[in-house]
């Protein structure tokens, strides 16, 4: 992986409002905390990001016990905004590009997921993002269900990993805040897309890496789609069946 750009790895670990149910039911401060396979989630990622030669890895978070372990597994540590949009704002702007940006729910991160991710991203894009098609998905992990966009090149779920490469992707991290302000009006997300993509999309030709490239345009920016090789990069832990799940593909039965 040392022939990876130098970048930095951004984190997110911040809390929903009122708590997140999952660590709720489990009585965790954060779900990031909960072990797998003898380790907590946010260990494992960091670990991963390690493993890809990355050595600036910043966890943002507003939980003490997971501030406390981000320092202990040698990550730097921000405070959480207001929303994910404003940190990674924030976080851009400190550390500016090339940035990876991921979850620390993602139990299980590969190194050579960044890897692909940050290799098949051609030189002049802006941002890319990582998404896995529903046959990768199903052939990697066959119990798995997922929340899935069906386009006219196949139904994809998101990755949650991105990559920051160049000083524009700021124009990107603008528009997401403007759309996480408008979350409750979506007539007003919407008109960001387009009426030809809006039109594409509906009459089934709109294809997902299309879709990547037309609303990167309409952003201001290059963007492209960078579909992952291995479907278990769609996996993250948000309920119970997805521990138990991450887990079965661990080989870890605790």
């Amino acid at each position: 992986m040392s022939d990876l750009p130098k970048a930095t790895a951004l984190i997110l670990a911040g809390t929903r409002p009122g708590g997140d149910p999952l660590a709720n039911a489990m009585g965790m401060a954060h779900k990031s905390l909960i072990e797998i396979g003898g380790k907590p989630m946010l260990s494992r990622v960091i670990e991963a990001v390690r493993d890809a030669q990355i050595t600036e890895i910043v966890v943002s978070t507003d939980c003490e016990p997971v501030a406390v372990l981000a320092k202990d597994c040698g990550a730097l540590v921000r405070t959480s905004l207001s929303g994910p949009s404003a940190t990674v704002a924030a976080a851009f702007d400190e550390f500016g590009a090339p940035m990876i940006v991921t979850t620390a729910d993602h139990a299980l991160l590969r190194a050579e997921w960044l890897g692909d991710l940050v290799r098949k991203t051609d030189r002049s894009v802006d941002v890319a993002i990582m998404m896995a098609e529903r046959g990768a998905i199903e052939a990697a992990v066959p119990a798995t269900q997922r929340t899935y966009l069906k386009m006219a090149d196949g139904a994809w779920s998101g990755c949650n990993l991105f990559y920051l490469q160049a000083a524009e992707a700021r124009r990107a991290i603008d528009q997401w805040q403007a759309i996480e302000a408008d979350r409750k009006r979506p007539w007003k997300i919407a008109g960001k897309l387009g009426l030809s993509t809006m039109l594409s999309y509906a009459a089934g030709r709109l294809s997902m890496a299309d879709a990547v490239t037309k609303i990167g345009g309409r952003m201001g920016i290059s963007a492209q789609l960078v579909p992952a090789s291995d479907g278990r990069a769609a996996i993250d832990v948000d309920k119970p069946a997805d521990i138990d799940l991450v887990r079965q593909i661990l080989g870890d039965g605790a």
